[in-house]
């Protein structure tokens, strides 16, 4: 079992804008709708318009999370699906006989919100950019502990989606929503709340994973809750997160 504690938090979603509505949502969750974005106001509006909707709610959330005198610290940015109604543009002008736009196809790679935060910030440090299917939320947090283990004092996790492009609805195996979060993660420290995360091959049936929220959201309402567990299991593998009283 691994385990990193939260230093700070940020969260974002439609109708989920500040710390305290969090906490309140995370004692009575539901779905979060919506078309608005984040104002993501440390970001000139010049540079601002080049950035989608789900950007800004990853932009935003590391903003909020990492002071502007903190620099150097990695950082992980995680979406199961990235940026995928920019590929949807993309798609949509080859069948149209158009040439593709050469931004869209910049910031349509998984990595682009990273990169593009890592410029606005001006740092020069280690990002990655991952993804995992449904355990896109338990990947990150490993390679935030690889990352902690090779001598980072900390490590910024950004973890962020949105409801996929109706043409791929019947692939969808989880609740759609828009949503961003960030966590500070440092070395397991009794003064801060910790998570703990253990895998292994999955016996038997394997339990449900909840249908009202998507699961990257859920995780965050399991830290918020306090709750003492928070387990799931899918393509053979049992995931258990646990929280440390």
């Amino acid at each position: 079992m691994i385990g990193l504690s939260v230093k700070e938090w940020a969260a974002w979603a439609p109708g989920l804008v500040d710390q305290a509505a969090w906490s309140a949502w995370a004692q009575a969750p539901w779905l979060p709708s919506g078309e608005e974005t984040p104002a993501l106001s440390e970001v000139p509006a010049m540079q601002r318009r080049r950035i989608e909707r789900l950007g800004r709610m990853a932009i935003q959330t590391a903003f909020w999370c990492q002071r502007a005198d903190e620099g150097g610290v990695p950082m992980v940015f995680a979406s199961r699906h990235g940026d995928v109604a920019r590929s949807m543009e993309l798609l949509e002008a080859l069948v149209a006989g158009d040439f593709p736009s050469p931004t869209t196809f910049g910031l349509s790679v998984h990595n682009a919100i990273a990169a593009l935060y890592s410029i606005l910030r001006g740092e020069r440090g280690n990002y990655v950019a991952t993804a995992g299917g449904m355990a896109t939320v338990e990947t990150a947090f490993i390679e935030a502990v690889a990352l902690l283990a090779d001598g980072a004092p900390e490590v910024l996790l950004v973890v962020y989606d949105a409801p996929l492009p109706a043409v791929y609805g019947s692939f969808a195996d989880e609740p759609d929503a828009g949503f961003a979060w960030c966590w500070r993660l440092v070395h397991a420290d009794p003064a801060l709340p910790t998570l703990r995360l253990a895998w292994g091959a999955e016996e038997g049936e394997g339990e449900d994973v909840p249908a009202s929220l998507p699961h990257g959201l859920d995780v965050l309402r399991f830290l918020l809750a306090r709750d003492a567990q928070l387990a799931w299991s899918g393509d053979g593998v049992r995931w258990q997160w646990r929280r440390d009283a």
